[in-house]
């Protein structure tokens, strides 16, 4: 066999602010390290929230590696190039020199996450229309689209609904990271679900690798680790939901914060117990900011239960929170991704949860029962529930000893099967392009 003519070249939407929220930033680090390593040539361009043309890096078994950064947004500004209606508009009219749909038509995959559960109306239109774009773009200039693993829905409204099967028909292939969202692909499609192209996954951070924290990070985290023997419970407090609008908009029945500091309190006074606070999502001054909702916990507790309670530093990268995550003996978290983390690195983990989606992927491990769904327990229940999933920690952590070596080897295989389609694609290309 010759070898290849060129390197494959691949598109990523659907992780904008990956260096904010620390989920998609593991979707993000996850899917390309997944990528370059199976093809170290790769020219990979991630349309971020940024403007403009740039370069930046992930990293790939620790090192870091070069990638190519594009601007695009569901922007008013129509004559800035990053907006997606300029690119459609360009689109119809030739090109017109837009830059980020000449690496579209250049791609030989374009891959789609949507944040992993934004393909959905319940955070209202403009998000949709926001991970709906890139996937409309894509089907445009009949390029192969692949939705990789995550959820589908729900929809309120049936005209967005419509749309979202349209994209979803349109695919060249669309994984679902679990068995529920399996399900809603399966209804939203309908009789054109087609197994060979709509396929049921695992979420791909699932393949994250952990990486130690730069100094003096490391240093600092090593050493409150290794000072006392007994077990490290780890907690991870979302700035999303302990605000009351938050509350209101997920219909919570309890103040999860409030529940946050009990169970806290109730692990840091057995007499061996340690506490350290992971914030997942950094958005300072943002209205779902975990930081400033973590430091109020850690201050909180801190004056009782002095340095048996740590909060995890600033500037951790997915990669790092990973590894902080790793150390913990069990880990509650109410953001998916911090618990994704938990879960794929075999640490028993519990999430306190707001949508449908957790039940999901905690079931794709067999941790269902570690679910702890706000919307319908109030604040002694869902208090009783993460409690006992600690007091039940060993038994799950014997569970995914099982499970999880498993479902990061599905990661690893769609992976494959993804990249199968990419040089495909390539190979048909080169071929058309020599006749």
């Amino acid at each position: 066999m010759t070898e290849p003519s060129r390197p494959l070249t691949a598109c990523l939407f659907g992780v904008p602010g990956a260096n904010l929220n620390l989920g998609v930033g593991a979707l993000r680090a996850a899917t390309l390290a997944g990528l370059l390593a199976r093809e170290p040539d790769a020219d990979i361009t991630v349309f971020d929230d940024g403007w403009g043309q740039r370069r930046g890096h992930t990293f790939v078994g620790g090192r870091p590696v070069p990638i190519s950064l594009a601007g695009a947004r569901n922007s008013r500004r129509y004559h800035r190039p990053e907006s997606y209606l300029n690119m459609r508009i360009s689109a119809a009219l030739g090109g017109l020199g837009n830059a980020g749909l000449a690496r579209i038509d250049a791609a030989d995959l374009v891959l789609d996450v949507s944040g992993g559960d934004s393909f959905s109306d319940i955070y209202g239109e403009h998000r949709f229309r926001t991970v709906a774009w890139p996937k409309r773009l894509t089907l445009l200039r009949r390029r192969p689209l692949v939705l990789l693993p995550q959820t589908y829905g729900p929809f309120r409204a049936a005209r967005l609904r419509s749309e979202a099967a349209a994209l979803a028909r349109g695919a060249t292939m669309a994984w679902a990271r679990d068995p529920d969202s399996y399900a809603a692909l399966a209804d939203l499609l309908g009789p054109d679900l087609d197994p060979a192209r709509h396929r049921e996954g695992v979420d791909v951070a699932f393949g994250l690798e952990p990486r130690p924290p730069d100094e003096p990070a490391y240093q600092w985290l090593s050493g409150w680790f290794a000072a006392a023997p007994g077990p490290v419970a780890g907690i991870n407090i979302s700035g999303l939901i302990t605000r009351p609008e938050g509350r209101a908009r997920f219909g919570l029945a309890g103040e999860s914060h409030r529940v946050a500091e009990r169970l806290c309190r109730r692990l840091l006074d057995g007499a061996d117990h340690r506490v350290i606070i992971v914030p997942h999502v950094l958005t300072p001054g943002g209205d779902d900011d975990d930081r400033e909702a973590s430091e109020r916990l850690y201050a909180t507790l801190a004056t009782r239960y002095g340095d048996r309670v740590a909060l995890s530093p600033a500037g951790l990268d997915p990669h790092q929170t990973k590894w902080v995550i790793a150390r913990t003996s069990w880990f509650c978290g109410m953001r998916m991704h911090a618990t994704i983390a938990a879960l794929s690195s075999g640490v028993p983990a519990a999430i306190v949860a707001y949508s449908d989606k957790a039940r999901g992927v905690f079931a794709s491990v067999g941790q269902q029962r570690h679910v702890a769904d706000a919307r319908r327990l109030d604040d002694d229940a869902l208090l009783d529930t993460l409690w006992r999933s600690w007091t039940e920690r060993e038994q799950a952590a014997a569970e995914l000893a099982v499970r999880t070596p498993a479902a990061v080897a599905r990661a690893a295989a769609q992976m494959d099967e993804i990249v199968a389609v990419a040089r495909a694609e390539r190979e048909r290309r080169t071929t058309v392009g020599a006749r």
